[in-house]
């Protein structure tokens, strides 16, 4: 195994709790048009960027749609549901504050559009914190295309197995594990029945003292 010397996160469902947020936006965006959102149609959008996303929505529902109206609206109906629901991952802070006392690097790869990403960070006060994020509009290939995690490798200086990466979904770990980096699983109720084959382990949570252990990092008294 080669030495770990940086870690790059996902955000959604890994720092933030975004993905359980998503689909309550989805539903809302499916019942002004008479449909149902299903646990298919989630996972088949999950981890993708939003363009991408949206067009799966388009086709599974035969929608007359364009992905830019659907964007739009759901930029206003997140907007409001952010208020009052956005949160942390389990674990995400004590397990950032041993990584910053390591000394390790750290960035954050999103399918998000950066701005977007630094603005939600930034409420948690994360960002200040990071070498780097990269959005889903700064590739050309989204997850599950490798391009995001080799272009972080690329930015931090090293080779993608010297990078430690946190992914919650199938989309977003197959990236990570094509691009050659040491990936770890850790799935929220939204991704548990996902499929992490080449994933180094499937962590319970953030809280996982295998994370610790691998980093070699402080645990949280």
């Amino acid at each position: 195994m080669p030495e770990l010397k940086a870690v790059v996160f996902d955000m959604d469902g890994t720092i933030l709790n975004t993905e359980m947020l998503y689909p309550q936006v989805s539903t809302e965006i499916l019942r002004r048009r008479g449909h149902s959102l299903t646990k298919e149609l989630t996972d088949a959008m999950m981890g993708r960027p939003a363009p991408k996303a949206f067009k799966v929505m388009i086709d599974w529902h035969d929608l007359a749609d364009s992905i830019e109206t659907l964007h739009q609206e759901s930029e206003e109906i997140f907007g409001d549901i952010l208020e009052t629901s956005l949160g942390l991952m389990p674990g995400f802070t004590e397990l950032f504050k041993s990584i910053l006392e390591a000394k390790y690097p750290v960035a954050v790869c999103t399918s998000a559009q950066r701005d977007t990403a630094i603005d939600l960070l930034g409420r948690f006060n994360i960002t200040p914190e990071l070498q780097f994020v990269i959005g889903g509009d700064n590739v050309e290939h989204g997850k599950p295309h490798p391009e995001i995690y080799l272009t972080a490798a690329d930015r931090l200086g090293l080779s993608p197995g010297e990078i430690v990466v946190f992914e919650d979904s199938q989309t977003g770990c197959k990236a990570a594990i094509d691009a050659g980096t040491y990936a770890i699983a850790v799935p929220g109720d939204h991704s548990r029945e996902h499929a992490f084959d080449g994933a180094q382990f499937v962590a319970d949570s953030l809280h996982d003292r295998r994370i610790y252990e691998q980093l070699d990092l402080r645990l949280p008294t």
